[in-house]
């Protein structure tokens, strides 16, 4: 899939405040599967989403870890900086442009890692061009301290048609 601005579409798909994250798409209830111990890693995931739709790249970085590896359409961004320099910026303008909603999630935990898998659909436009997509996410994240922090992510999507 061609990157739009820098950023693949994937990257867009769950743009919204924590709690409307979990609002249904296209009328239907997303499935969430979330114990209760992934919760607040999960919410992690919804901060990191809701700052890229309010255009804040440096609340958006907050959330990853240094080391932090990010692949997206085929592509790799190697750490927080590597990311930050090229495509989070793109991401965010992405990110504001759009609809996205999620149909399901999963996710769980173990010690000091967890795992949250998204799927979902984006609409909308972006500079000029109609945007439908079904889209998928995994990030995991390891708690350093009290926090979350994102050290991988791997986004796909493809054009609903």
């Amino acid at each position: 899939m061609q990157r739009v601005g820098g950023a693949a579409l994937a990257a867009l798909m769950f743009v919204t405040s924590p709690a409307a994250a979990h609002e249904p798409g296209a009328g239907a209830a997303p499935q969430t599967l979330v114990p209760a111990s992934a919760q607040s890693a999960a919410a992690t995931v919804d901060a990191f989403h809701a700052a890229l739709g309010r255009g804040d790249v440096s609340a958006a970085a907050a959330l990853l870890a240094d080391d932090a590896l990010i692949f997206e359409e085929g592509d790799a961004e190697r750490s927080k900086a590597e990311y930050a320099a090229q495509h989070l910026p793109a991401d965010a303008a992405f990110s504001q442009a759009v609809a996205p909603s999620v149909t399901r999630r999963t996710g769980g935990s173990r010690g000091a890692l967890a795992w949250i898998a998204t799927e979902g659909r984006t609409t909308g436009s972006y500079r000029g061009k109609p945007v439908d997509l079904a889209t998928t996410e995994t990030m995991i994240l390891r708690r350093s301290g009290g926090d979350w922090k994102i050290v991988h992510i791997h986004w796909s999507s493809t054009a609903k048609q």
